[in-house]
């Protein structure tokens, strides 16, 4: 490719990538002031959960905005220096239900609250965000939260790291050269996954809408990334539970075990939906094998399938894996482990999970990748 060329093209990808690092802090128009950033959400037939952040941001530059790239910058600028907001209240509003939470000192907020009835047919709502105190009549924006619907057959729970995306997801810069400036056929996606993903949400019949839920051990900072990445992929939209600050214990200034983080996850997941059957997605890099069978120790009747990117050359581990695989299939569940998802889809397909077509999808994005 010619240097012309090449720098043409690194100019666009940086253009692309810096619209995405600015997004977070875009609702205020450049004239700053406290702001509030939400993460999707879920939620069942009568309660949601969801997360966001209440900041404090700097407002300047609000002329520039007939040119991008500047008016990109300044806000990238902008977010490199707001600060978190303790103790902020926010006022979260669903139709006819109200309710007040507190940001920790970190500036998060949960939102755990009882809905009422809710509609039975719709996949994605909205829920409006404002702050009592401190007052600021601008800091308002919408959240979306996804539920089930009377079509649902199951849920999945997917880790990110080393499942949907290759090593190196915590490293921003060198995630964004590869999604911006190589686009949908860098190496950021393992082969297959956006098409298997598509089959786990659409289901057997190909519109079940089955929630997907996805948990990453990378910081909050790279959340709009992997929201761009997904939509870039066609990865089916669903919550993204970043770990790293997840059940943080006060007093400490260090998070809780990774591990042990996405334990409390799950089980708070599969609490909201009661009697919701999943399937578990994971690698054999870290805990994933463990904390699943613990899940299905706990919950024998509603683990579905439990799927284990191979990503190890330890046959040890590969030893240990299989004796969870054997406890798994000694209570009803099988535990397959592979680095190949054409090897998954089928699996998958064999169980009534996804509808057949899917296998060929999953195939050819794997043969494609080879190539």
């Amino acid at each position: 490719m010619p240097v012309r060329q090449r720098f043409r093209r690194f100019l666009v990808s940086m253009r692309r990538g810096l619209h995405v690092l600015a997004a977070p802090v875009k609702g205020d128009n450049g004239r700053g002031g406290l702001f509030i950033q939400s993460y999707r959400g879920y939620g069942s037939s009568h309660r949601v959960f969801l997360m966001g952040r209440v900041f404090r941001q700097p407002g300047f530059g609000a002329t520039m905005r007939e040119d991008r790239l500047w008016r990109d910058l300044i806000d990238l600028l902008r977010r490199l220096l707001r600060k978190p907001i303790a103790g902020a209240q926010v006022r979260v509003r669903y139709k006819g239900t109200t309710a007040v939470v507190e940001t920790d000192r970190h500036g998060f907020f949960r939102v755990d609250m009882d809905l009422g009835a809710m509609p039975s047919d719709v996949e994605w709502h909205s829920v409006e965000l404002s702050l009592d105190r401190p007052t600021d009549e601008r800091a308002t924006t919408t959240g979306e939260f996804f539920t089930p619907t009377h079509r649902t057959g199951y849920g999945v729970i997917s880790d990110i790291d080393d499942t949907v995306v290759y090593t190196g997801v915590a490293n921003t810069l060198k995630m964004m050269w590869r999604l911006f400036a190589q686009g949908a056929d860098s190496r950021v996606i393992f082969p297959g996954v956006p098409a298997l993903y598509r089959g786990f949400h659409d289901g057997p019949s190909g519109n079940q809408g089955n929630p997907l839920i996805y948990v990453s051990r990378g910081p909050w900072s790279i959340y709009q990334v992997l929201v761009e990445m997904f939509r870039m992929h066609r990865i089916p939209n669903g919550p993204i539970l970043v770990l790293r600050e997840w059940g943080m214990k006060r007093g400490s200034i260090l998070p809780r075990r990774a591990r042990d983080h996405k334990l409390d996850a799950i089980r708070h997941v599969m609490g909201l939906y009661g009697e919701l059957k999943f399937v578990l997605v994971g690698d054999s890099g870290q805990h994933d094998p463990e904390t699943y069978a613990r899940i299905l120790r706990e919950h024998p009747d509603r683990v579905l399938a439990i799927y284990i990117r191979d990503v190890s050359a330890d046959p040890q581990r590969s030893e240990a894996i299989a004796r969870l695989a054997d406890e798994a299939r000694a209570a009803g569940c099988e535990l397959v482990l592979s680095d190949d998802n054409q090897v998954l889809a089928e699996h998958a397909a064999g169980q009534g999970l996804i509808c057949a077509e899917v296998i060929e999808a999953v195939r050819d994005s794997v043969s494609e990748s080879a190539a």
